[in-house]
């Protein structure tokens, strides 16, 4: 072929400009505003590449998939913005929500905007109704909150909605439906929205996509089955109910789970679901038969109806689905056996769980038969016989308490009169004159401290025995290697710059938790046997608590080696799983939450006072707080002596974390006592300081008025409906005094224990209200609590 002409190659440059692979460089004001956008931001990693010189909509302003500029011509019409998955960097103090959208309107043909993971914080602006041509909106995994302002419903081009993982409060508008005919998509997952689900959702024209799980809505679902649009509704994590939603027969994926439906489900009408892929009604509170030709449904894949009461006989001759992939069945009154096309052998693909039946399984996992036959237990009806038994039991078992009690009140008081009698007895001869004693008359009677905490570790130590936590003692490295396999990989919990974590099992078969440290050679052994002395008194009923060490030897060196840490081992989970998720989808109440924040704070009180000298700056963390079986919290990780001596420098001294735990005292534990609480209030889990200081702004903003939907917001939607208002102003209170900047303002830990104290008791008598019928329980007097307050 001839080569082209120049004729030919200009005519082809000025086809390649017209086409849209040859895109236009952006207007210079759209640019001014992409770089005014990045500055309110605070030049997230995202956009630090952003220059006056980037060609926007060739390219240049994308880093995909956490940042990306879509250009039509020379106008912007897609900005993506996306932060860390570990958590958004701080935003500039000045930041302001309002700002960055009047900024943004000034991109008139924006259609796409998702500003996602920023660390966005403030109530959500109805400025966005400036933003006329917005299709899609993704402003999810922020610190938004207040209501879903009303300027949104101007938006008529809205097809997308997405604000989940904020803290948007209110209602769910009930303009959502009608006043933005384009809504195909609506998801509010994990907000703080309370009421009801308004009607006018079940007219709204285009919906294609609900998502509402997470939140505290209550009462029954609108009729949708005009909604022929309809694919996904989920709505898990509510209050919702009791009756099951009417639904179209085009729904793909349907999550009920986590609410307070209940009847029976409607079996004529899901059989009919012929698109249905997704169904999930686990943990709530359906009863009656289970209908068998759920699994047949062509095109079901997963399918959930755990923790309910289902009842009824399976039989082999059900017949399945050919694409299910996953069944549970667990937690119901089911009877008869597993059919045989969820076998293995029959549908190997499929995964079924069904302990806690009735089932002919024979592998230990499934009530007798008369447990499911009493279809009484289907309504939540005990027979009066097996209360009768229970309260035997529990009469036992109080009785056993008590007899504990009375032989450790004994052998405490024993043990403290002769401690004293022989000190006493010994110090008479060296006994200060009268006059220096008076001079002392402000501290501790004229007894030393050491006394009273060795007489308060004493009562501990009786305590814990009485609890079933053997005594502190020596334990040989034979035991522990056979404890450990031989530390083998498979018992490593975990591993840090002083050492191994190992899970081991003693020969009584009590699980343990055992910590090997790298000693250094030149530590003494007069240094040894006071940190040893100091770890055996770590025993106490909120403390992962110590049962006894190990030494290895060079023995051609005679210098220890390695020193390892026995500990009780808890196996419950963490207070923050319990918080975010819990065992078996229920997370903690609001009063299990009062109690462990309880717990936390006597483990402190223990550690700061209840053994000499005190341990401070104990890095204490929402998730090193574990729970026992009784959800009893215990601490799990504190400041062990010998490893705060193992980061001194040679010759030096202690660490800058020492340093300041012995200037602030216990205040370092106060304040991340107060993240603790900041958790277990809002449900939010916090990564940063930086989070901490979001949060607490909008604790502040929420007990900034006597707004109870304002303060109601904050809380995890688990509890909101559960706690009373003066419990809950009485936490919040707290929970911002030990988060106070200056340590001298931030309470003393019997202060905290005080109004903990407090709040629990006004719970207890709301709900004791509520129980005896007298109506909405009155909030006790203020007296007593402000007058601690205002000390």
């Amino acid at each position: 072929m001839a080569a082209a002409g120049p004729g030919c190659l200009l005519g082809l440059v000025f086809l390649a400009v017209l086409l849209p692979g040859g895109a236009p460089l952006l207007q210079a004001s759209q640019t001014w505003t992409l770089l005014k956008v990045q500055h309110l931001l605070g030049r997230p990693p995202a956009l630090r590449h952003w220059r006056r010189t980037t060609d926007f909509c060739g390219g240049g302003g994308t880093v995909a998939p956490s940042a990306s500029v879509v250009c039509y011509g020379d106008t912007v019409t897609q900005l993506h913005v996306e932060g860390a998955a570990q958590g958004a960097p701080p935003l500039p103090l000045n930041f302001s929500l309002g700002a960055l959208v009047t900024t943004l309107s000034r991109l008139p043909d924006l259609r796409v905007l998702t500003l996602s993971g920023l660390g966005l914080w403030g109530p959500l602006p109805g400025k966005l109704e400036r933003l006329a041509g917005l299709e899609i909106v993704n402003m999810s995994r922020n610190y938004l909150y207040g209501p879903i302002p009303r300027g949104l419903s101007r938006l008529q081009g809205l097809q997308t909605l997405i604000l989940d993982d904020n803290m948007i409060g209110g209602e769910v508008p009930g303009w959502v439906g009608t006043a933005l005919p384009a809504l195909a998509v609506l998801s509010l997952r994990n907000n703080s929205l309370a009421g009801a689900v308004p009607e006018s959702l079940g007219r709204a024209p285009s919906l294609r996509s609900l998502v509402l799980a997470s939140n505290n809505l209550s009462g029954n679902l609108p009729d949708m089955r005009g909604l022929a649009s309809l694919q996904v509704l989920d709505v898990g994590g509510n209050s919702l109910g009791p009756a099951f939603p009417r639904l179209g027969r085009k729904v793909a994926s349907v999550v009920l789970s986590r609410n307070k439906f209940t009847g029976g489900l409607p079996a004529a009408e899901l059989s009919s679901f012929y698109l249905l892929e997704h169904l999930d009604v686990s943990l709530n509170r359906f009863v009656g038969p289970f209908p068998p030709a759920l699994l047949s449904l062509p095109s079901l894949q997963y399918l959930s109806i755990a923790g309910n009461r289902f009842t009824g006989a399976l039989s082999d001759k059900v017949p399945c689905g050919d694409n299910l992939r996953l069944v549970d069945l667990s937690s119901n009154l089911l009877m008869g056996s597993v059919p045989a096309c969820l076998r293995p052998g029959g549908k190997p693909a499929t995964v079924v769980l069904s302990s806690e039946n009735c089932l002919d399984r024979g592998d230990g996992s499934q009530h007798p038969s008369p447990f499911c036959q009493n279809q009484a237990l289907a309504v939540g009806i005990v027979p009066r016989h097996n209360e009768k038994k229970k309260v035997s039991r529990h009469a036992g078992f109080i009785a056993g308490i008590v007899m504990a009690v009375l032989v450790a009140v004994s052998l405490v008081g024993a043990m403290a009169f002769f401690a004293v009698k022989k000190m006493t007895m010994e110090g008479a001869k060296t006994r200060p004159s009268a006059t220096l004693m008076e001079d002392h008359t402000s501290t501790s009677s004229a007894y030393p401290s050491k006394l009273f905490a060795d007489a308060r570790y004493i009562s501990q130590t009786v305590k814990l025995g009485a609890l079933g936590i053997p005594p502190y003692r020596s334990f040989s490295l034979v035991e522990l290697e056979a404890a450990t396999n031989n530390f083998a990989n498979s018992c490593l919990l975990g591993q840090d710059s002083y050492g191994e974590m190992y899970l081991g099992k003693l020969s009584n078969g009590a699980s343990v938790t055992i910590r090997s440290l790298k000693v250094k050679r030149n530590q003494s052994s007069q240094s040894f046997n006071r940190h040893i002395e100091t770890i055996s008194r770590l025993r106490h009923r909120h403390l992962v608590s110590a049962l006894g060490h190990c030494f290895e030897y060079d023995l051609d060196e005679s210098t220890v080696t390695q020193l390892y840490l026995v500990f009780e081992y808890v196996q419950n989970g963490n207070l923050r799983s319990r918080i975010s998720q819990g065992t078996e989808g229920r997370k903690l109440t609001w009063g299990q939450r009062i109690s462990a924040a309880i717990g936390v704070a006597k483990g402190i009180q223990f550690l700061h006072g209840g053994i000499i000298p005190g341990l401070f700056g104990n890095n204490l963390r929402i998730s090193n707080i574990l729970l026992d079986q009784n959800h009893v919290a215990k601490i799990g990780s504190y400041n062990i002596p010998i490893l705060g001596e193992a980061a001194k420098p040679e010759g030096g001294a202690g660490s800058r974390h020492q340093t300041d735990s012995t200037m602030l005292g216990d205040k370092i534990d106060i304040f991340d006592f107060g993240v603790i609480l900041l958790e277990l209030v809002s449900g939010k889990p916090i990564t940063s300081i930086y989070e901490v200081e979001i949060m607490k702004e909008l604790l502040l903003w929420a007990m900034a008025e006597e707004d109870r939907a304002r303060r109601r917001s904050f809380v995890d939607p688990a509890v909101s409906k559960s706690c009373s208002e003066e419990s809950l102003r009485t936490v919040m209170e707290i929970c911002l005094r030990c988060l106070a900047k200056e340590a001298v303002h931030r309470p003393s830990v019997e202060d905290v224990l005080w109004n903990l104290q407090f709040a629990t008791q006004v719970q207890d008598d709301w709900e004791g209200e509520i129980r005896s019928g007298d109506g909405s329980p009155v909030s006790s007097s203020r007296t007593a609590r402000s007058s601690r307050f205002s000390r």
